[in-house]
């Protein structure tokens, strides 16, 4: 057991968060929701928060803006083998620029956790008018 939990500190069998949305192409002022998928690793694990942030890259010149941030936090214990939902909503702004080949989207979600290594997940959007 106490192997467990030090591999589970250093990543190896600790609990996976993925963002599912039901589409991936959005418009400027759209409401995007969808569901955190929490399935446990080997070991309880107690939530400290999930973060979500929507990324605008340019792949080009290798540059990222934050256009927006979703925290959630929590106390919740993830017990070991558990799968979890938690909804997601995120709230585009009205003047956000449309996808094109130098400008993505994607939100970067964490799952961060009061001891071990973070669980990350990363999900691309189009923005069209």
């Amino acid at each position: 057991m106490i192997l467990r939990k030090y591999m589970s500190m250093l990543g190896i069998g600790s609990a996976k968060i993925d963002l599912q949305l039901p589409k991936l192409q959005y418009t400027p002022g759209e409401n995007v929701s969808g569901t955190f998928l929490i399935e446990g690793g080997t070991i309880d694990q107690q939530i400290k928060r999930i973060e979500c942030d929507l990324v605008m890259a340019s792949p080009d010149e290798e540059k990222e803006e934050v256009i927006g941030t979703s925290t959630i936090l929590s106390t919740k214990v993830i017990e070991s083998e558990e799968t979890n939902k938690m909804d997601f909503n995120f709230q585009l702004p009205e003047d956000i620029p449309c996808s094109a080949p130098n400008r993505i989207f994607q939100f970067k979600t964490r799952l961060i956790f009061n001891e071990g290594v973070k669980s990350a997940d990363l999900d691309k959007i189009t923005i069209i008018r």
